[in-house]
Formats: structure tokens, C-alpha cells, sequence
């Protein structure tokens, strides 16, 4: 029989709305190491419970260690980083390229994540009227672990400046599977509960009027 469902305080859902204004895409990180018995039960035990549709757990994590691997992609996003820019002129291509996009550098641990698209398992359910829900699942175990880390004091940051396209050739990774995201992961040198782009001024927060329609 389950255990009776818990009752969660007003202290809690203080606490988990403040995790949630605390979480932050990190790009600066201290060079120091992860516990790895934390990190890798923060990977166990956050995707076992990370929802997915028809529990098809379609998320693939691939960890990447070895120098050269991480040399590669280093190319790769800072070739991607100076083909980006081009589309800015002005005080706006100046304003981007004094922004910091990655922390790659310095980030000790960096997963890769690929969905794979039609995994065997969860038989397709939920699946035959809209076939994107494994990546939906996948961006679902994203921002899971994105939290669980930020209780723990880990910083995540997630590096989108890459063609998918090379990153499964990098990384020789099945055909059928479909990449999400590079993530950078490990302490924060420096914290702020405002986002980086918000402080930089390249972007504010939108009203909710602009994203909340009434029909």
C-alpha cells in the first residue's frame, strides 16, 4: 500500500517558491570538483523521479570526462558563438559580445542530453497524436534535475549554442536519438536571485498580461 500523501507547510511552499526564484542558468562556476556520490545520486534519484508520458523515461544523459571530447565542443560552440553574432550590429553586436554564454571552461561535470524519439518502452502511449512528448520529457527531467541541484547548491547552466546535428557526430551517439541539451553543472563563483540577461539589460521580464490570455 502507498504511503499516505504528505501535507506540505506554509513554510515549505515558502521555501520551494524561493528554490524557484534562486534558480539561475549559471555560465560562472568554481573549478572545484562535485562530490561524486551526491552527483550521481542527484542523477539516479531526480530522473527516477521525473514524469514522462507513458512513463517511457526517454531522457539519455551522456557525461562527458575525457579532455578532448570537451576541447571539441569548446570549438564547436565558439564557432557557433561568432556565426550568432553576426545577426546583431551596432551597440546590440557590442552588447552580445560582452556577454558570458557558457561555463564551459570551467563547469566540472557536462552532460549531454539526447531524447530518444520512439523508445520501445511506454508501448507509444501518449504518443500517436502528438510525437514530440519524449522531448517533452526529457525538458521535464531537465528542469527536475535544473532544481534538485539548485537545493543542493549545485548551478546548472545550459549551453544552446551548438547544431544538434554535430553534437550527435561528436559524441557518436544512435541516430534516433534526438539532442536537447549540453549542460554545464557545478558550484556557482557567483550567485544572484536576478537573471544575468536581466542584469546585463538585454532582457526584462514580461508582464503576465502578455502571456496569460483569457478566451
Amino acid at each position: 500500500m502507498d504511503n499516505p500523501s504528505p501535507e506540505f507547510s506554509d513554510q515549505f511552499r515558502a521555501e520551494f517558491d524561493q528554490l524557484l526564484s534562486w534558480r539561475r542558468d549559471v555560465r560562472t562556476f568554481k573549478t572545484d570538483p562535485l562530490n561524486q556520490e551526491i552527483f550521481e545520486c542527484l542523477l539516479r534519484e531526480t530522473l527516477t523521479n521525473s514524469p514522462s508520458v507513458g512513463n517511457s523515461q526517454p531522457w539519455r544523459f551522456v557525461r562527458i570526462s575525457t579532455p578532448q571530447t570537451r576541447q571539441l565542443i569548446r570549438n564547436h560552440v565558439e564557432f557557433e558563438n561568432k556565426r550568432s553574432a553576426q545577426i546583431y550590429e551596432g551597440k546590440t553586436a557590442e552588447h552580445y559580445n560582452r556577454l558570458k554564454l557558457h561555463g564551459l571552461h570551467t563547469a566540472p561535470e557536462q552532460l549531454a542530453v539526447f531524447s530518444a524519439m520512439n523508445p520501445n518502452e511506454g508501448k507509444g502511449l501518449g504518443r500517436q497524436t502528438m510525437p514530440q512528448t519524449p522531448v517533452w520529457s526529457t525538458i521535464m527531467a531537465i528542469h527536475t534535475l535544473w532544481l534538485k541541484a539548485r537545493a543542493l547548491g549545485i548551478g546548472l547552466g545550459w549551453v544552446s549554442i551548438l547544431q544538434p546535428q554535430e553534437m550527435t557526430a561528436i559524441l557518436d551517439c544512435p541516430e534516433d536519438w534526438q539532442f536537447i541539451a549540453y549542460l554545464c553543472m557545478g558550484y556557482p563563483k557567483e550567485e544572484s536571485q536576478t537573471p544575468e540577461l536581466v542584469r546585463e539589460n538585454w532582457q526584462e521580464r514580461l508582464p503576465m498580461e502578455k502571456l496569460i490570455l483569457q478566451k
